[in-house]
């Protein structure tokens, strides 16, 4: 399985970018994206930004990917995961 995670765009070279990933910057390729901005968000995968993508999107995918990791953890530790306060 591949994974393409967002990242957002806060410095553009010629053909290259810094995306801020959670915290972790990293450079990309730009090939597949001319014309990206700084403050737009991509998917990064295998060094590349693949295309742009909607902030809501974005963060969307990283609350999902937080939450899956949280369980996978949760489960590993044989725990359970809290009920928000007053119930879902």
């Amino acid at each position: 399985m591949c994974l393409a995670v967002p990242g957002k765009v806060v410095e553009v070279g010629e053909e290259s970018a810094t995306v801020d990933l959670q915290g972790n910057r990293l450079s990309v390729n730009t090939v597949l994206t001319p014309g990206v901005r700084s403050g737009q968000w991509v998917l990064v995968h295998a060094g590349f930004a693949i295309t742009t993508i909607r902030e809501r999107d974005a963060l969307e995918t990283w609350d999902y990917l937080r939450a899956t990791d949280e369980a996978r953890l949760l489960d590993e530790a044989g725990l359970e995961r809290a009920e928000p306060e007053g119930g879902r």
